[in-house]
């Protein structure tokens, strides 16, 4: 392994204050809004019409968990074409119900719907908070608020080894209705579980209880992000998988000054779920983005399509890191290691978008930022997971790439990663920008 110098040391301290800062995509994407205002960045509103200068910063939020930020190229368009990286704010986990609270036989419990694939068990004896965006009453109107309770607040406790004797034999599991509802505290007499829920929620927010409308909560975990290992070298939080390639994406960015083409971030929500909505890779958020900017520089239906043409579009989102306890789980000639360097990753029934042309692009972008690179391939006789790669580039007709930074416990609630792993990535962007 590299040294680990004091400046991946410093990229990866800022990796994980953004992601305790970030618990939901409504809070991923205020944290990138954050960053971009301080760096300069001018945000859009789709509903206004555009006035795009050439080298302007921009960005511009939809629905509030999906953001796309872009640095106007300083040649024509069609001269170099774009360079597009993608990512997802969001995480599996747990999502409160809209209706969640309830008495049961004197402890108030809430209830909680899957939210894509987690590995449930690594929720239990957890603290656990709440976090995401409310929808309140005010007297001006309807309004939307963040809150984020990050102190412990909800609990799911396993069942005692005396009541469940084969638990580590049969491994932890649970009915995902009847024994997933997390425990809030105990019932009093004179207030419903509705009002022993609703009253430190409206407090976070600001509020009286009633002013509640509807909300889109999410249990998150309490506990800080750390880094470990001999050497301190492996960084350990929530939602690695993905805000750390939202944090190289946009840490890329906001490196990125005077870029000779364009430069465009696009972070989605509802990655977890499949994308398929307005504020997902499967919407046409990012395609409007781009007819946009192609409008403003006055490109027609033609010119349009072969500004696709000769553009690029990098994937980003984490790879599965070889496990040494688990060696059967891998592919025995991809076993990817951690702090070795960003991963390509391969898949033949597209549930990647790489192709053997854009692995090579993205390895000479590597071999140019002085980073090394890793390939990988799942078992062939287990279902692989996809991204928004194939997704967003069937919709582009753009070549495209998936990469990602290696990571173990994809999907659990504390998962982890090299620190060199994230420095490379956030070099080899820098690069693909700089191109």
């Amino acid at each position: 392994m590299r040294e680990i110098t004091a400046d991946a040391r410093e990229q990866a301290c800022d990796l994980l204050t953004f992601i305790d800062a970030s618990p939901s995509p409504w809070h991923a994407v205020a944290s990138c809004k954050q960053r971009l205002l301080a760096a300069g960045f001018q945000r859009l509103e789709e509903v206004d019409r555009w006035q795009l200068e050439p080298g302007g910063r921009y960005f511009v939020v939809r629905g509030g968990s999906s953001i796309v930020a872009f640095t106007l190229g300083e040649t024509p368009l069609l001269d170099t074409g774009l360079t597009l990286v993608g990512a997802h704010t969001d995480s599996p986990g747990l999502r409160v119900k809209p209706r969640p609270a309830e008495d049961s036989a004197g402890v108030v419990r809430l209830g909680v719907e899957v939210y894509g694939g987690p590995i449930l068990a690594t929720f239990s004896d957890r603290d656990l908070g709440l976090a995401g965006r409310v929808m309140v009453r005010t007297g001006s109107g309807i309004e939307s608020r963040l809150v984020h309770l990050d102190e412990p607040l909800l609990r799911l406790p396993n069942l005692a080894i005396h009541m469940n004797r084969e638990v580590n034999e049969a491994g932890l599991k649970f009915n995902k209705q009847t024994e997933l509802p997390l425990l809030l505290g105990i019932g009093e007499a004179g207030r419903s579980a509705d009002e022993r829920f609703r009253q430190p929620v409206a407090a976070a927010a600001g509020v009286a209880p009633e002013a509640l409308m509807t909300w889109e909560l999410v249990a998150c975990d309490t506990q800080k992000g750390a880094f470990w290992g001999v050497d301190r070298e492996f960084v350990a939080n929530g939602q690695l998988d993905n805000l750390a390639s939202c944090h190289a994406a946009l840490s890329a960015l906001l490196a990125t000054q005077r870029p000779t083409q364009t430069c465009i971030v696009a972070l989605f929500d509802h990655e977890e779920v499949g994308s398929e909505s307005a504020v997902g890779a499967g919407g046409s958020l990012v395609g409007d983005l781009l007819q946009r900017i192609a409008l403003q520089a006055g490109l027609d239906v033609e010119d349009q399509r072969r500004l696709l043409a000769r553009s690029f579009f990098i994937s980003a989102d984490m790879a599965h890191a070889w496990h040494p306890n688990f060696p059967a789980a891998y592919e025995p000639c991809h076993r990817v290691q951690v702090n070795a360097g960003p991963v390509i990753k391969s898949n033949a029934n597209q549930r990647y978008s790489t192709g053997a042309d854009t692995a090579a692009l993205f390895m000479a972008i590597c071999e140019q930022a002085g980073v090394p690179c890793q390939q990988y391939a799942h078992r062939t006789d287990l279902g692989c997971g996809s991204t928004i790669g194939p997704i967003v580039a069937a919709r582009l007709g753009i070549p495209a790439v998936d990469v990602g930074s290696p990571m173990w416990a994809m999907h659990s609630a504390r998962e982890s990663a090299g620190v060199l792993d994230h420095h490379y990535m956030i070099r080899a962007l820098s690069a693909a920008f700089s191109a």
